[in-house]
């Protein structure tokens, strides 16, 4: 056997784990977590892509209990950071201290924050000044904490699932655009059905343990992200989210009416880099090897909705960046290919 076939067969082998282990996740975390299935496979995709997400929802949604459950059925090291409004970069990132050393002379050695774990919660990331918002940055951008004048790497793999409250503002510093733009997936935990309550309600107020069983690990996780960036985007592919992305600037031609009307300013590059990176996790999730159209428009939502900015004119409507986004997907064609080519 070549060595292309070798790595073709070890390709399907790690993509079939992923579409597998999508599926078990799913099984596994029902045993804490009633319903809420398309979430886990949104916070999956950004775990493919190595991409962070925004979790919004009311409290009592079992947001925290989540992402808690999903680290220890991943096997990675998991930190949460209730961020407040005292809370201070170096409780974020670390910072230096003086000790002194085996020859007696003083010294200074970090001491590393919770920033340094696979999983970081940032819970209620809105609660906290735009200083101690700005420490989460570099690390989101660059995987690595700046103190002093050293650079010190974070673990591999890494991502950050930020949580915040959407109904209650008072006391609290919404998020720059700019750091809302390194979310990868801004996705909506929203109440659960009469029948998943009514689970809940039993599961919780039982006295049975649920353990989670781990079915993953960081290597794993490694491979398969390398697998999804593997997963190659056709140009008619590109085509298509440009034509997406460009669509949601009111300032451009390739804008429809109803962009125009209702909205301010439009997404970046970056949204569509993610559209793509998003689709590929989801057709690996699926065992698939090449993306479709279809797949861009399953990540459109929760990759565009929070890189809208929405205008007075939409807000006395009552039109959300949701609706926005779904009247998009409506109005944009899939580019038209020539099958002769």
């Amino acid at each position: 056997m070549s060595s292309d076939a070798r790595e073709e067969k070890a390709t399907e082998v790690i993509l079939d784990r992923i579409a597998t282990s999508g599926r078990l996740l799913n099984r596994e975390l029902s045993k804490v977590i009633i319903g809420q299935e398309e979430v886990i496979t949104q916070i999956m995709a950004c775990v493919f892509s190595s991409g962070h997400a925004l979790l919004v929802g009311v409290p009592g949604l079992a947001k925290t209990l989540m992402i808690r459950s999903l680290a220890q059925a991943l096997k990675l090291d998991f930190k949460r950071i209730q961020f407040t409004p005292d809370l201070m970069p170096a409780d974020i990132t670390g910072t230096s201290i003086i000790q002194r050393g085996a020859d007696g002379e003083r010294e200074f050695r970090f001491v590393p924050g919770p920033i340094f774990a696979n999983i970081i919660l940032a819970d209620e990331i809105n609660r906290t000044p735009p200083k101690t918002q700005a420490a989460m940055l570099e690390a989101m951008q660059e995987r690595q904490v700046t103190v002093g004048n050293t650079t010190h790497p974070l673990p591999n793999p890494f991502f950050v699932i930020a949580t915040q409250n959407p109904i209650e503002q008072e006391g609290t510093y919404p998020l720059p655009e700019a750091q809302q733009d390194r979310f990868m997936f801004n996705i909506a935990v929203d109440y659960p059905t009469h029948k998943d309550e009514v689970e809940i309600y039993l599961a919780t107020t039982s006295a049975v343990k649920r353990v989670i069983e781990p079915l993953l690990d960081a290597q794993d996780i490694l491979l398969a992200q390398r697998v999804v960036q593997g997963i190659a985007v056709a140009s008619y592919h590109a085509d298509y989210a440009a034509r997406l992305v460009r669509a949601t600037r009111p300032r451009q031609s390739e804008a429809p009416d109803f962009m125009r009307k209702w909205v301010e300013w439009g997404a970046g590059p970056r949204a569509g880099q993610y559209l793509l990176q998003g689709a590929k996790a989801m057709a690996a999730m699926n065992n698939r090897m090449n993306i479709s159209c279809a797949d861009i428009r399953a990540v459109a939502i929760p990759v565009l909705r929070h890189r809208l900015g929405l205008n007075f004119q939409a807000q006395a409507e009552g039109v959300d960046s949701v609706a926005v986004v779904k009247k998009l997907i409506e109005t944009i064609p899939e580019p038209r290919v020539d099958r002769h080519e």
